[in-house]
């Protein structure tokens, strides 16, 4: 069995990246300790200017086992250049790992089992109602024999896409059931906060990437604009990247053929846009596809019950997290190469759009 992806190796490959970059490194400590006892951060590293006006953002680990595509697509940025000098008023701000617990113990999810793409809401308002959810609950809590069964007739009676447009769209009310949004900020969230107060928030201009994987057909790095409606920087994208770019609605009864589920609200792209709002920001996503959705939803399903009611340093809890690290970073090393490859092309020509602002 493949070794599985280690959190603190992996942290220490991108720390010694922004050091050989002479970066500034910021790191926000995280309140609970990775499974081997080890501490966790969320670090943010700035290249250049700690004032400058342009910026390039780069998030890795938003979904924390997605983390470890991310890190790699920093590391990859950092030592492709020499960004050691910069043009004047730019920089690169790197944050590794938004969710460290995730990333150090191998799962979507936060510490508290929140998806951190549904957690970006106004928690001022009511959250988002998800009343289709409840009849499904029991798919994913209770008796595993009794769940397996619903979950098979439910898929032969009502269908994978029916499935998917209800539970994936996130719900805020069982806080041990799929894809939860929290009942407030998680401590990702509020990091996020501080890390926007003190990194971002005097840029005039950010083109942000965030990493994921899991969506989408095998191999092929899609580039998505998340978001509720069309905004200005929308036409800055589509210049960019013409046919390159897909531009995503979310909400209540929106769809889409990505594999990214636009029945979602809560997403980090469209709190960025909201939390910036003086600032020309295009928060972009980079979704690289692996296996399908309806085998993805298998795997962190499984993994969501080893943690309910499993053992995760057993044997057998060994053998989900492999399936999970393998359907979120694929071992192959043609899959590794080409979503590698593609996300740097992203990466400069992004770069290249924004060193052309004035």
């Amino acid at each position: 069995m493949p070794d599985l992806p280690h959190y603190t190796t992996q942290r220490a490959r991108f720390l010694a990246a922004v050091k050989r970059q002479h970066g500034a490194l910021t790191s926000y400590a995280h309140p609970l300790p990775g499974p081997q006892g080890e501490e966790l951060y969320t670090d943010v590293a700035v290249i250049g200017e700690a004032n400058a006006s342009r910026l390039m953002l780069v998030i890795a680990g938003t979904h924390g086992v997605e983390g470890y595509y991310g890190s790699d697509c920093q590391i990859a940025w950092l030592d492709l250049f020499n960004l050691t000098a910069l043009p004047a008023d730019t920089a690169i701000v790197m944050l590794h790992q938004l969710n460290p617990w995730g990333a150090a113990h191998l799962r979507r999810v936060n510490e508290d089992n929140i998806d951190l793409n549904r957690n970006f809401i106004d928690f001022n308002q009511p959250a988002p109602a998800n009343p289709a959810y409840a009849r499904w609950h029991a798919i994913y809590h209770g008796d595993r024999a009794n769940a397996d069964r619903m979950l098979a007739d439910t898929l032969s009676s009502a269908g994978w896409l029916a499935v998917k447009r209800v539970v994936e769209a996130g719900q805020y009310d069982a806080a041990d059931g799929f894809f939860y949004g929290g009942q407030q900020p998680s401590w990702s969230y509020r990091t996020m906060e501080s890390i926007i107060a003190n990194h971002l928030s005097q840029a005039k201009t950010i083109l942000s990437f965030d990493l994921h994987t899991g969506a989408g057909a095998w191999g092929h790095p899609m580039l998505l604009s998340i978001a509720e409606q069309r905004f200005a920087a929308h036409d800055w994208g589509k210049e960019i990247y013409g046919e390159w770019l897909t531009l995503l609605f979310t909400g209540a009864g929106r769809d889409s053929e990505t594999g990214v589920t636009a029945t979602a609200t809560g997403y980090l792209s469209q709190f960025l846009l909201t939390a910036l709002p003086d600032v020309q920001i295009l928060p972009l996503v980079v979704e690289c596809g692996t296996y399908t959705g309806e085998e993805m939803h298998r795997r962190v399903r499984d993994d969501h019950w080893l943690h309910l009611q499993g053992d995760p340093a057993s044997e057998h809890g060994r053998v989900i997290k492999q399936a999970l690290v393998e359907g979120f970073w694929p071992a192959d090393a043609d899959w590794r190469a080409l979503v590698a490859f593609r996300t740097q092309q992203i990466f400069v020509r992004g770069w290249r759009a924004l060193l052309a602002t004035l």
